[in-house]
């Protein structure tokens, strides 16, 4: 009898615990949480994407001989301004001298050939194919000291428009060879300025020649300068991985330019982004262009999109992708929601 009675307490003890459990089951389900929403409406954003980079000149360029040889002298030296066919420097003149005097004398003797075998042919001693042989000849001698008199000329380096020395890269009496870099000027007197930036493949897509910009210089804090997109790179960098911008600049300004000089460049896309934007918070799992953030149509449950973000601004994220099918973005409780999980939009 005592046996019976402890099974039955037992039993009733055991559905009393089962039944307390499914209530706080369905307590549980029919919990909500607090989130707060924001109605979404996509539309057009005037973007503006910031880069850096160095400031140079579009004819910054490096200098060299057109033969090779031994450097006589360099009559310059760095940040020196040189006006144009100021003579910059020279070679040896020894082995192109003579190289000069040994094609003026190849050409004196196939002018002689060429008379002496003309003069026989026109009285018909030399055959057809002499008199070419010494006209080929001749022509071959000619071209010769064409050359050896355009090397000659070119045995000086002189300076293609007026601007500064950047930088001296070799020593009087050191031999260099033909094309090798010798100085590297630019025209920083015309003041042609560029500001070359570096960009994602993003947003080198978005940006457009003559978009305008605005850039900032360390040295000078207070003054902007004004500039325009001049040139878009068409391959991408193999050592940085970016793209190139280059930024003309379009007003004079007080501010002293130089070759190297760090700037900070905010550009305006003239093109609008069609986008929604959302507060920072309501993103998560962000990966690169990629995001999750949990929106709602029916202000009841929850529900967990993947997003594409086209830009992360200064005070909110631009999404032009994975919304579409929403009618409201959770902007605060994401952290404590699940797919479906019931909600409760409260106000500010």
């Amino acid at each position: 009898m005592k046996k019976t009675s402890l099974i039955i307490v037992t039993a009733i003890f055991v559905s009393l615990t089962i039944t307390a459990c499914k209530n706080k089951e369905a307590s549980s389900a029919d919990e909500q949480i607090s989130v707060r929403v924001l109605e979404l409406k996509k539309g057009e954003v005037n973007k503006t994407i910031t880069a850096s980079g160095q400031f140079t000149t579009e004819d910054e360029t490096f200098l060299s001989f057109k033969t090779g040889g031994v450097i006589k002298a360099i009559y310059v030296k760095e940040g020196d301004a040189v006006k144009k066919g100021q003579t910059l420097a020279t070679l040896e003149m020894t082995e192109i001298d003579a190289h000069v005097s040994q094609a003026k004398a190849g050409y004196k003797k196939a002018l002689r050939d060429f008379n002496r075998v003309n003069n026989l042919y026109k009285d018909s001693v030399a055959t057809l194919a002499q008199f070419q042989d010494t006209k080929t000849a001749l022509e071959v001698a000619t071209q010769q000291l064409n050359i050896a008199n355009y090397n000659q000329n070119h045995s000086e380096i002189k300076a293609l428009t007026d601007g500064y020395i950047l930088k001296k890269l070799v020593s009087e009496g050191q031999i260099v060879g033909p094309g090798m870099p010798i100085l590297q000027t630019n025209g920083a007197s015309k003041g042609n300025w560029i500001l070359k930036v570096s960009v994602s493949d993003n947003e080198w897509s978005a940006i457009n020649v003559n978009d305008a910009a605005s850039i900032e210089v360390d040295a000078a804090s207070k003054d902007k300068l004004h500039a325009v997109v001049s040139r878009k790179s068409e391959g991408i960098d193999p050592f940085s991985g970016t793209f190139t911008i280059d930024l003309k600049v379009t007003t004079k300004s007080t501010i002293k330019l130089a070759s190297g000089l760090f700037g900070n460049a905010k550009i305006a896309l003239s093109k609008p982004l069609s986008a929604w934007t959302a507060p920072y918070e309501s993103i998560m799992d962000g990966d690169r262009n990629v995001g999750y953030a949990f929106i709602t149509n029916d202000f009841k449950t929850a529900q967990k999109v993947k997003v594409n973000i086209a830009d992360i601004m200064e005070d909110k994220v631009l999404i032009s992708g994975g919304l579409e099918n929403a009618k409201a973005l959770i902007t605060s409780g994401s952290a404590y929601l699940n797919e479906n999980s019931k909600i409760k939009v409260v106000k500010e």
